[in-house]
């Protein structure tokens, strides 16, 4: 096995770690950013006396990666501690301090200073606490995790601990711990707690909700001091309210202001938790060719924060043949993207930093496609943001999870029977590996979680609640249950196979020659295809190399996903085809089937052959929805 690194990675400041603001949709002036060098160990024991903190671990980096300077991956049964001492900044606390925690995978208990703040579960997620009675002048902040990956029902993605057997080559080191950016806020005492933003498109106005917290007249009995931020949308269960969360009795209004280029453009009032529609006089519109995005000025007493919204509908409808397709802004639309599982080599599933985050992105914009789909991870906050005001929509997976699968099933299936796959119903749980109804019900926090956490950012256009049968449970329930969450977005039902026909997408992952589909009467979406591997010398991370096709050069690899275009996707846009996702943005681990290698220091397809067929592609597409000449002779 290779060591390989990024540019970033080996160029990575280790005193200035992820010190963006972490939640670019709800900004607020007081920040305190927790990231650096903390103390950490790694035993059997729930608890860790003093003496046992025998390693240095970089924040926010899991504890398996290089960067993390531990390098150890956390064993089901065994326990993470870590402990962080910090000072406040002098002036910084107003009248309350929260403390946030972008992603702790996968359980965790959080004390400060001695006291027990709360819990969590599961690895993808924000959440956070009010710290204020347990702060001091100097403190000492502890946090206790453990993970089973796949031993546990949790959401896991693609990380896996035993990685033998069939396809075992998809699955990737499993990590663990704190993943995501920890930092600390000043609030007052009545605070602005989420924002709630839905562009309404066809009456040209933006649905505004705020919600309060603080201001007590009675308080709920919780877990100790922790609050469970409510814009994670999870209820129940430890650490998920407390008794800090508190009833309103105010006659204060929510303002609001809407801003384009520095120009205040609409105001209005709104009392906190109501719906607040703004009119917006000819309005600029949002798309990935023109990303606009407004901003928005929100204020509850002294309380300000800064959000933005981007004006922008996707729905579906037929075109002048009857096709079903997907619409973007009221018009025919084409996703065309690629799968996004975003690894680094030296640092898993969190980017070295934000410029590497944005090089991904970029590049993608680069090549010509407007869809990343976000593969089973909740990714970074800046992501979405990035996504937002760069112009990439995002088709965003659930992570799976559920108990260890067996791949000769929920693969093997689906490729000797498409149609027997789809005629497979999703309710046996023991098949489908979801016996655990503690862990389905964790999965339907985590769900809601997901969609409120993520719901603001106009880049997203689809939910994709389960992929190829991972953990798939009751897929028509879960689709009723994400229209009530979100009605403004598609849900790709069940990505691949084992379809329950329900959602919005007549959903095809499709690795073998010879595709023809073929109208629906839902919209036909090629969700994965392709996956042409090529092993670039220097850039390998393991000696096993897995792909779906093989070719020895960049020329060779280029030419064959030319003629994947050429003879597979233009052919099926007037069938009825109406999105393509291929796999991948980068190889990852034994997978060389990237558009770059895993440090992306080498494009692997020719730049400008890319460019040509996206044209081409976009130009395929909108030449069924032109007019056809009229004959005036």
């Amino acid at each position: 096995m290779e060591r390989l690194c990024s540019r970033w990675g080996r160029e990575l400041n280790r005193e200035q770690v992820w010190q963006e603001y972490p939640r670019p949709d709800l900004v607020r002036d007081s920040y305190y950013n927790l990231n650096g060098e903390w103390d950490c160990c790694i035993n059997c024991y729930a608890d860790a006396d003093t003496h046992e903190y025998d390693k240095k671990i970089l924040v926010p980096f899991s504890p398996e990666t290089v960067l993390s300077g531990v390098e150890e991956i956390l064993e089901p049964g065994m326990y993470l501690h870590y402990r962080k001492q910090f000072r406040l900044p002098e002036g910084f606390r107003k009248s309350r301090v929260l403390l946030h925690f972008g992603a702790v995978d996968q359980e965790c208990e959080v004390f400060l200073n001695g006291k027990r703040l709360g819990a969590h579960k599961g690895g993808y997620l924000p959440f956070s606490f009010d710290v204020t009675e347990a702060l001091s002048e100097e403190n000492i902040l502890t946090v206790h995790v453990t993970d089973g990956t796949e031993q546990s029902p949790h959401a896991r993605g693609k990380q896996k601990l035993s990685k033998k057997g069939i396809l075992s080559s998809l699955f990737y080191t499993p990590q663990s711990g704190i993943w995501q950016t920890v930092w600390l806020e000043s609030v007052e005492e009545e605070y602005i707690d989420w924002v709630k933003i839905t562009p309404l498109y066809d009456e040209g106005a933006v649905k505004i909700r705020v919600k309060i917290a603080g201001g007590v007249t009675s308080a709920k009995e919780g877990d100790g001091n922790c609050r469970e931020s409510e814009r994670n949308g999870i209820g129940g269960g430890e650490g998920q309210y407390c008794a800090d969360e508190r009833t309103h009795v105010s006659d204060k209004a929510v303002k609001i202001i809407v801003v384009e280029n520095d120009k205040t453009v609409a105001q209005a009032q709104a009392q906190p938790d109501m719906d607040c529609v703004v009119l917006l006089n000819d309005f600029k519109a949002w798309s990935p060719e023109h990303p606009f995005l407004y901003d928005v000025k929100i204020s509850y007493g002294k309380d300000e924060v800064a959000s933005y919204f981007g004006m922008r509908k996707v729905s579906t409808g037929r075109d002048q043949n009857g096709i079903l397709r997907f619409f973007l802004n009221n018009k025919p639309y084409f996703f065309n993207g690629l799968l996004d599982q975003g690894y680094w080599p030296e640092s898993l599933m969190t980017p070295p930093c934000d410029e590497a985050l944005v090089y991904d992105i970029c590049k993608q914009k680069e090549m010509g496609y407007n869809t990343i789909r976000k593969h089973v991870k909740v990714e970074l906050p800046r992501f979405y943001y990035h996504c937002d005001r760069l112009g990439m929509m995002v088709w965003q997976d659930m992570p799976n999870g559920g108990g260890a699968y067996n791949m000769v099933f929920v693969a093997g299936i689906a490729n000797f029977s498409d149609s027997i796959a789809r005629e497979m119903s999703d309710s046996n749980y023991r098949r489908f590996k979801r016996e655990d109804k503690e862990g389905r019900r964790q999965y339907c926090r985590d769900l809601t979680g997901m969609v409120k956490h993520l719901y603001n950012h106009p880049c997203i256009a689809a939910w994709v609640p389960f992929n190829e049968g991972w953990g798939q449970f009751n897929a028509e329930w879960v689709t009723e249950k994400l229209r009530g969450l979100d009605k403004s977005r598609l849900i790709n039902q069940a990505c691949g196979w084992f379809d329950q026909k329900g959602g919005d997408m007549y959903s095809i992952h499709n690795y073998k020659q010879g595709l023809i589909v073929s109208p629906q009467e839902r919209v036909v979406a090629l969700t994965e295809f392709g996956g042409y591997a090529y092993p670039v010398a220097g850039h390998i991370f393991s000696k096993k190399k897995f792909g779906y096709k093989h070719y020895p050069s960049s020329k060779a690899l280029t030419d064959g996903y030319r003629r994947l275009f050429e003879e597979e996707i233009f052919p099926n846009i007037k069938r009825g085809l109406s999105a393509a996702i291929y796999t991948q943005v980068s190889d990852i681990e034994t997978e060389i089937n990237g558009v770059m290698t895993y440090d992306r220091e080498v494009d692997k397809l020719d730049l400008d052959t890319v460019q040509e067929l996206n044209r081409k592609l976009y130009r395929v597409f909108e030449e069924r929805f032109l007019p056809k000449p009229v004959d005036t002779t």
